[in-house]
């Protein structure tokens, strides 16, 4: 690490700056995606860049590390202006980054991941020790011998976070860290960042949860459509009042208004499954039900059977017992994927690129990966795909959702994080399914385009669709969800009404100790052990 930099009470200042952009510009084809962009960086400083999706943020941090290159502007690093032609290059200078969508090899293990990505040539074993001190140091717990196909998406963004940490960067770039992160290892996290910040070390960080830009960051910058529309103080600054200077406008809401539930559409019924992957977590004993017009909340720390859940719901891994899931009144614990659909399950996976959509293909045809099994959907005509249906639907979406690209025929990779799960979220719900699972619905969404999110879902329920939400987002699932349960250690806690249950008492249950707090929920015995 850098010498310690002196700074006075209150944030850096005063010192020279380790890094200027100044009139940074960035054009693609149908977008403009930076437009003389001015910012500065200070020793020691925790600079927040906030924006909604598709404002530029991602693109300027690439731009600072080398993946991308500006089309104008400058590039001051340390007082000399600097050309960063590649992501080598810029860990040269001593910039690293944490990127929103992983940069992993699935097949290999965390540490040949690991190797790979150091400029120094280190065999995988020899730095296994690093991997385990480094990660233990900072909160994030990984096992260096761990294959990367085997872990969550938490579990993945811990990966890249040590990955960079081991870089020992004089100016380290955050972007959309914690969005998968669960609130005990956000605050170990920041703890080290601020102790990463006194040691003399420059963090720009993107997040689109307001509360840690207000705990965290001494300074932000906020971006819409591309250019600085302002600076401000977050310690000194509302969560609300930080979002209208985001969005330029009144905040969003979404209202949850009382309902009573229809008949039972999904029904999991002592559902044991034994995980493939060593280091997964196996399901035992799962009862749950969720009816038709009302939304249920699955809460939890990643890696507790939360894949193996989904799996099991969605048909990629069909069980053996027909009877163990019911699905709109049909014993489906056999059924495949696209049988289950064709019933009238909809489903929205965490993982964006791969298995929420084909990364190289058009919006338009990702429409058509789920869409043509939905009949109502008319993409199929006597086993011919219509093209203007396709095309009509995706751009349905676009508009609904607000999704910022360069048209239906936008490749799924051109999309901001955000704006891809949107178009993904609005994908499903057009396909008007009758049951909706969904995990980490609002994974990297900026705060307005969350609230859009969050209401549509609301909408799909007091249609009468019955929703089942897994999500790491506590605050969230209160929010919109009518019960909630905890998945831990592949146990589930019973459901219960949000109404009787606190956001305390759902922190304990998901360290898997379900009968600490279930006598205090409305006096009843709500859940089992």
């Amino acid at each position: 690490m850098t010498a310690p930099q002196q700074s006075p009470p209150g944030g850096p200042s005063r010192v020279a700056p380790r890094l200027q952009l100044l009139g940074i510009s960035k054009r693609y084809p149908s977008v403009v995606a930076n437009d003389r962009v001015d910012l500065t960086v200070l020793p020691g400083e925790i600079h927040a860049v906030l924006g909604e999706n598709g404002a530029g943020k991602s693109t300027l941090m690439k731009m600072i590390y080398g993946v991308t290159r500006p089309d104008a502007g400058e590039i001051v690093w340390e007082g000399r202006q600097v050309h960063i032609p590649s992501p080598a290059a810029a860990r040269k200078l001593g910039i690293g980054m944490v990127f929103q969508h992983f940069a992993l090899f699935e097949t290999l293990t965390v540490a040949e991941n690991i190797a790979l990505a150091l400029d120094d040539k280190v065999a995988p074993k020899a730095l296994a020790p690093r991997i385990r001190a480094v990660s233990a140091q900072y909160g994030l717990p990984l096992d260096p011998e761990r294959r990367v196909h085997s872990m969550s998406v938490g579990e993945r963004q811990r990966v890249e976070i040590v990955r960079c940490l081991l870089q020992s960067p004089r100016l380290l770039i955050m972007d959309e860290p914690t969005s998968v992160l669960t609130p005990d290892a956000v605050q170990k996290l920041f703890v080290s960042l601020r102790q990463l910040a006194a040691e003399g070390v420059s963090i720009l960080y993107i997040s689109h949860k307001l509360d840690e830009i207000q705990a965290l960051c001494d300074k932000a910058t906020i971006l819409r459509a591309g250019r600085v529309s302002g600076t401000a103080t977050p310690r000194t600054q509302t969560a609300h009042a930080l979002a209208e200077l985001m969005i330029g406008g009144d905040m969003p809401t979404c209202t949850l208004t009382p309902r009573e539930p229809g008949e039972v559409r999904l029904a999991l019924d002592r559902l044991s499954v034994k995980s493939v992957d060593p280091f997964g977590t196996s399901l035992r004993e799962i009862n749950l039900t969720v009816r038709a017009g009302e939304i249920v909340g699955l809460a939890g720390v990643s890696g507790n059977g939360q894949q193996e859940l989904l799996r099991a719901i969605s048909g990629e891994r069909p069980i053996a017992s027909p009877t163990t899931i019911r699905l709109l009144g049909h014993n489906a614990g056999r059924l495949n994927a696209a049988a289950r659909r064709r019933l009238g399950l909809g489903f929205v996976p965490e993982e964006r690129l791969g298995r929420g959509a084909v990364p190289d293909l058009s919006l338009a045809e990702n429409a058509l990966l789920t869409g043509y099994l939905a009949p109502a959907s008319g993409m199929l005509r006597r086993g011919l795909i219509q093209g203007a249906a396709v095309t009509a639907i995706a751009a349905r979406v676009i508009e609904r959702f607000k999704v910022k690209c360069g048209g239906t025929r936008a490749a799924a990779t051109s999309l901001s994080g955000g704006n891809l799960q949107k178009f993904i979220v609005g994908r499903e719900i057009g396909l008007a399914p009758r049951v909706m699972v969904l995990a980490q619905p609002t994974w990297g969404v900026d705060i307005g385009a969350a609230m859009l999110i969050r209401q549509a879902i609301i909408d799909l329920r007091d249609q009468g669709v019955a929703v089942l939400v897994i999500s790491e987002e506590v605050d969230e699932l209160f929010m919109m969800c009518d019960r909630i349960a905890v998945l831990a250690q592949g146990r589930l806690s019973q459901a219960v009404p949000v109404a009787d249950v606190t956001v305390n008492q759902i922190g304990m249950w998901m360290s898997g100790d379900f009968g600490a707090t279930a006598a205090t929920v409305q006096g009843e015995d709500h859940v089992t052990a």
